[in-house]
């Protein structure tokens, strides 16, 4: 295989950077685009006139395609990439990976019954950030892990079949499966609507994972400020990821409390916090989503199993049913169960 013949469907908000990754990336040719919108399409026309468009996806199936990527409204996922598998084609779908997880399952299986690619765009595990992140958590240098707080916030952009943790919240989940590399036991999750009286946009989820560890995840289209941060506190340092930050998106803090045997006044106990340096590590930024993109030509290509592939889909699918339950009933913990998925783990 020289290059990989990629077919687009869905050329909406996500789609056309999607698009434009696949025409750059030297071993792909993105030969067509699909899309039930012809302004969309004559648009992606007059940006890339050597590809070819069409307002129904069946026809890609005849187009000699070696695999597609989906970024429909979620909703839409299962149907659209169960055919596009059906008919030999390695999918790269758009988060969330299906809105059920049987659903997710469903693909997984059909995928390895006909020795497919199947991945989920989670953009934010080819973040070169997030792997130093997971760099410093594996290597102990922050301590024990005691809780990870975040934060995605903006004005904006309501969906009409999905509420706010479905479309913001998987970004943070599967961030935090890949920086603690562990599974959540459970997860609790409150919530507000206020603009559409059927859709909660705004989301406080709660996560407890083994170790002890908890996580807090808040997610809300209703804030004035654009804020993509998280914070990890350890035993022994501190570290924020910030992602709005253009250059220094990581600073470890070398502060903690150090608890001492006994204080026999206010200020014994007040030489317990530590105040040390705060080091931001140079990162040499590249484009997550190319990274991505790139990952995904490479498994299709080469064999390899892909990072994000669909195992890690229906993971974060299997968490947000847990949370929906638990926004719909009033906050309560509820369990989540990851052992009803028979299907090898991907190598990290």
């Amino acid at each position: 295989m020289n290059k990989v013949r990629i077919g687009a469907i869905g050329s909406g908000y996500w789609g056309p950077n999607l698009i434009r990754n696949f025409v750059e990336i030297p071993d792909s040719e993105l030969v067509v685009v699909a899309d039930m919108r012809q302004e969309r399409l004559d648009h992606m026309k007059r940006l890339y006139p050597a590809i070819e468009v069409t307002t129904d996806y069946h026809d890609l199936f005849s187009m000699g395609l070696d695999a597609v990527v989906i970024a429909t409204p979620p909703f839409t996922h299962h149907a659209i990439a169960k055919e596009c598998l059906e008919h030999g084609l390695s999918c790269m779908i758009e988060k969330p990976i299906t809105t059920e997880s049987a659903q997710a399952a469903d693909l997984i299986a059909l995928a390895e019954q006909r020795g497919l690619k199947l991945m989920v765009g989670n953009t934010f595990e080819y973040n070169v950030a997030v792997h130093k992140l997971r760099e410093l958590i594996e290597s102990g240098e922050l301590g024990d892990i005691y809780y990870i707080d975040a934060i995605r916030t903006n004005l904006g952009l309501y969906q009409r079949n999905l509420n706010v943790m479905w479309d913001l919240a998987p970004h943070d989940i599967s961030i935090l499966l890949n920086v603690l590399g562990l599974d959540p036991v459970s997860v609790s999750a409150q919530g507000g609507k206020h603009i559409a009286p059927s859709i909660h946009d705004v989301v406080y989820m709660h996560l407890q994972f083994p170790n002890n560890i908890m996580s807090h995840i808040h997610v809300s289209w209703l804030n004035p400020r654009k804020d993509r941060r998280i914070t990890v506190v350890g035993s022994k340092k501190m570290v924020v990821y910030d992602d709005v930050e253009p250059l220094e998106k990581i600073k470890i803090y070398d502060k903690g409390v150090d608890a001492p045997p006994y204080a026999d006044t206010f200020a014994d106990f007040q030489f317990s916090y530590r105040y040390g340096d705060v080091i931001t590590p140079f990162i040499k930024f590249t484009e997550p989503l190319r990274m991505e993109c790139q990952h995904f030509i490479e498994s299709v290509k080469n064999g390899g199993r892909p990072l994000t592939d669909g195992v890690v889909g229906w993971k974060i699918v299997k968490i947000l049913e847990a949370a929906e339950r638990s926004l719909q009933n009033g906050g309560e913990q509820e369990a989540i169960t990851m052992n009803d998925l028979h299907i090898a783990e991907p190598a990290l």
